[in-house]
């Protein structure tokens, strides 16, 4: 068994953080996950910068960061984002959408259905693999459940508007593993592969990972250190762990590719940037055994 693990600590890490660092940091710490052997990062995030400042300069951190040995992909919720994304040499496009009317409104302006229709316009166009993320597909801060049905219906209708991949994110972490699993099987009869995007904010992150890789699950979202949450969702906390995640696949024999110490460096290297414990627990515990 194998997963792709994807970080979007440079994205949705650092996008919920009360400072803003600078492109060129934000690029080295792209530069290290990929050295780490994490095979895919989310580098940056093409938004309104007075909406998310913390995200400006995308376009910096990408020429920043250069040629590494990851895929390097970039969040956009609209056709201006595209365009901008489109202007660099990024790998993959990540175009998001959420599952209810009220998380539409609050994260990009749009109605359920014009954000469906923006994002069908987007993957016609794209000119590279996408992925299709459908945020609050467990629970709404605005809406409470989410109805699966619905969560299914959306992703149908984005692969057959061109995506490549469908995840499915916990945006707020409140979900628990028998919906995980319940939802990864009935995305799966798409044919295309299926991820899962998950908060620990009640502490489930990661066995709604765990969940998602026994139900069929071949890509996972995760953030180093555990840095994360989302500006437009009350009290949402950090995304799970990369490192985490990945001391339990790595015990699970799943590979992945990525070398954990490496990557509990990176954690303690961005601990130090920002002068504070982070959330993730294996970067403080070590890795098993001891040496």
């Amino acid at each position: 068994m194998r997963v792709t693990l994807c970080d979007v600590g440079p994205r949705d890490g650092l996008q919920n953080e009360p400072e803003t660092l600078a492109p060129a940091v934000r690029a080295e710490l792209v530069r290290r996950l990929a050295a780490a052997g994490v095979p895919r990062v989310e580098a940056a995030s093409f938004v309104s910068d007075e909406r998310v400042p913390q995200m400006a300069g995308a376009e910096e951190v990408v020429a920043a960061a250069g040629d590494v040995q990851a895929e390097l992909s970039g969040l956009v919720l609209n056709e201006r984002g595209w365009e901008r994304l489109a202007a660099t040499p990024l790998d993959r496009v990540n175009v998001t959408l959420a599952a209810t009317e009220s998380f539409n409104q609050r994260n990009g302006n749009a109605s359920l259905e014009e954000a469906t229709a923006r994002v069908e316009r987007i993957l016609a166009v794209a000119d590279r693999p996408s992925t299709a993320t459908i945020s609050v597909a467990f629970g709404c801060p605005f809406e409470g459940e989410v109805d699966p049905g619905v969560v299914a219906d959306l992703a149908e209708r984005l692969v057959a508007a061109g995506a490549g991949e469908v995840v499915l994110a916990d945006t707020i972490g409140v979900a628990t593993p028998r919906p995980v699993q319940r939802l990864v099987e009935r995305t799966l009869i798409l044919g295309v592969p299926i991820g899962g995007h998950f908060h620990d904010t009640r502490h489930t992150g990661v066995a709604n990972a765990w969940a998602a890789v026994e139900s069929g699950a071949t890509v996972l979202d995760a953030s180093v250190g555990g840095l994360g949450g989302c500006p437009f969702a009350p009290r949402a906390t950090g995304n799970v762990a990369t490192e985490d995640v990945l001391f339990l696949l790595d015990r699970e024999r799943v590979e992945t590719g990525v070398d954990l110490e490496a990557l509990i460096g990176v954690a303690k290297w961005l601990e130090e940037l920002l002068g504070r414990e982070l959330p993730g627990r294996v970067y403080r515990a070590g890795p098993f055994p001891a040496k």
